[in-house]
């Protein structure tokens, strides 16, 4: 390892410390934003439950640590029930079940999480609307809400379950679906200037686009950052799996408009284009999602354009590190600090996130040259 990333192992044995220490309370369940230095756990089927067991097996797979094994795999015998339930269950399945079941499978080869992907795969992959060719968000969220023709940016990180399900079968099926809804995003959430959008309505009969909405960001217009990393994070992934340019091209694309963004610390505010009488809280976890990303589009390129990811990458997980680490204080079980998850809606908003904490400690392992991807 590069002798200025050094400060890695050090940031990796403070996540591995606090976190054999949050463990023991935490437990088996759902964490998903830190409320006055308590993790506040949600149901089984909130779409965060898969990066409490993936950030355990992360450091399982480094550690070797049977405690977290065995905490990560009650979390994936606890999400059956929201198989069986099937109601809770939208696009973001991708995320809880790439997170517990694949990376189980990946590590250890065990048949009964191989079965639980592919079955979870199927059901994802009946979420397409062929018209549209995208990927149904979510569910109503209320009686009489009608969201079927919504699709959104975060939902390229639910595809891999369905390039996994291909590689393991064999059959194409699942990653066409996969294709489509690329080629979709492509088409209609990526700005020219590398800006996205993070809710596109289309009419779910026809396929036509409607409209886009602002949803977590501040507007239809403006540049929310959790998005963009979701953006480069998904697109990079896009590209690994295709090999097809236009992904890679698109993943630049983003990663230029994040990277030009950022203010001195490297630490993305929750939306890059706000009115002045807005605050421009942090979103610690927009930033660790992006470099991550960046991370993975850096081993995609070649040598020269590799280093322009890699050492912003690093240099957001360096500052998230530095300056955004809760790893002395015993009153947060959170890591990282300032995530913001729903400005708009008034929700978490200067708080550790789940997805941050998992996302930081997804882009340490990386640099530490562990690049195996759940």
């Amino acid at each position: 390892m590069n002798s200025s990333l050094g400060w890695v192992e050090e940031a990796w044995l403070k996540v591995n410390t606090k976190v054999e220490r949050t463990s023991e309370k935490i437990g088996s369940n759902f964490p998903h934003a830190s409320v006055e230095g308590t993790y506040q756990l949600e149901a089984p089927s909130w779409w965060t439950a898969g990066f409490w067991p993936g950030l355990l097996w992360l450091l399982y797979q480094d550690t070797k640590n049977d405690s977290f094994k065995e905490l990560a795999e009650q979390c994936e015998k606890k999400l059956d029930t929201v198989i069986t339930d099937y109601y809770k269950l939208d696009h973001d399945m991708g995320f809880m079940w790439t997170l517990t079941s694949v990376a189980r499978y990946k590590l250890l080869n065990e048949e009964d999480s191989k079965r639980r992907g592919l079955l979870v795969a199927n059901l994802l992959m009946g979420r397409f609307n062929a018209s549209g060719n995208y990927i149904r968000a979510w569910n109503p969220w209320y009686e009489g809400e009608n969201n079927s023709g919504w699709a959104i940016i975060d939902c390229l990180m639910n595809l891999p379950l369905l390039f996994w399900a291909t590689d393991v079968t064999g059959d194409p099926r699942y990653s066409i679906v996969a294709k489509k809804h690329g080629e979709t995003v492509l088409d209609h959430f990526i700005r020219k200037d590398g800006s996205v959008h993070h809710i596109v309505r289309f009419d779910p009969e026809t396929g036509e686009r409607v409209e886009a909405i602002g949803g977590q960001g501040f507007g239809p217009d403006s540049a929310w950052s959790r998005g963009a990393g979701w953006a480069i994070y998904g697109l990079s992934l896009l590209f690994k799996y295709t090999k097809d340019d236009k992904y890679l091209q698109a993943a630049k694309n983003v990663s230029h408009f994040f990277i030009a963004n950022l203010p001195e610390d490297y630490v993305p505010y929750w939306d890059f284009r706000l009115p002045d009488h807005i605050t421009k809280y942090r979103d610690s976890s927009a930033g660790a999602i992006a470099a991550s990303g960046l991370l993975l589009l850096a081993d995609q390129v070649n040598s020269t354009e590799s280093a322009i990811y890699r050492n912003a990458g690093a240099r957001i997980l360096k500052s998230l590190y530095e300056n955004y680490g809760a790893w002395d204080n015993h009153n947060e079980e959170g890591l990282i600090l300032s995530g913001t998850s729903h400005y708009p809606e008034g929700k978490n908003i200067d708080v550790p996130l789940i997805y941050g904490d998992y996302y930081f400690v997804e882009g340490l392992a990386k640099l530490k040259g562990n690049n195996q991807l759940f």
